[in-house]
């Protein structure tokens, strides 16, 4: 009839098929630091902040997410703190996490001590308040900008008493910098950095106060 062979036209799909495939799989980028991409839609500003429910929120989904096997120690001890509070769920606790890391690195790079005083113990705070005192004192600046959450996950849970503990590990991808006064930049750079944190959050299950505080943080 002139027009072309099926077995041609299948072949031609299955071709333009895999090529999408392969450049789904290898166009993602998995070095440390990444060059800088299109801006992204700008995240929303923040006021001062009452508490982080760490529980009732809805999953903000695109980060891939890592919880401990139900028979680990680690997941035996969130089925303890499930069996305290029923409202707690660990992928609603990494949505709630996610959500505090964010409203606290971004509080901390603009000095917001208002921001940060119920995220955080008081110990954390202080080292905190302290980091900004002395940044203050030198005249300089931070800038922070938290493009995505691209992994997180529980790490280790306990429950002592009342007191939850549990450790959080988050990758996420930053832009981070600290400028000098004369805008000079004294360290991080204007690239889009992965990083990894590790982060320590608390609760005492007996309070009606349902914010999960911060209580330590590494960089890994």
């Amino acid at each position: 009839m002139g027009g072309l062979p099926i077995d041609l036209i299948l072949f031609a799909m299955v071709a333009a098929f895999l090529v999408l495939r392969l450049r789904s799989v290898l166009g993602r980028r998995t070095g440390f630091e990444r060059q800088a991409q299109p801006e992204a839609a700008p995240v929303p500003a923040r006021g001062p902040a009452t508490e982080v429910d760490i529980g009732p929120k809805p999953s903000q989904g695109g980060a891939r997410r890592a919880i401990p096997d139900p028979n680990s120690p680690a997941g035996e001890a969130l089925m303890q703190i499930q069996k305290r509070d029923r409202g707690f769920d660990p992928n609603r606790f990494l949505d709630g996490a996610e959500t505090a890391f964010g409203m606290i690195v971004e509080a901390f790079a603009r000095g917001d001590r208002a921001t940060l005083k119920p995220l955080l113990s008081d110990e954390a705070y202080a080292g905190f308040d302290q980091a900004i005192a002395a940044r203050e004192a030198a005249g300089e600046t931070q800038r922070t900008e938290l493009r995505s959450v691209e992994e997180s996950g529980i790490e280790t849970a306990e429950l002592r008493g009342s007191i939850a503990e549990i450790t959080v590990r988050l990758v996420t991808d930053q832009i981070n910098l600290v400028q000098a006064r004369d805008g000079s930049i004294v360290s991080g750079a204007e690239a889009v950095t992965e990083m990894t944190d590790v982060w320590t959050f608390q609760r005492d299950l007996n309070s009606a106060d349902p914010t999960w505080r911060l209580v330590g943080s590494t960089a890994a």
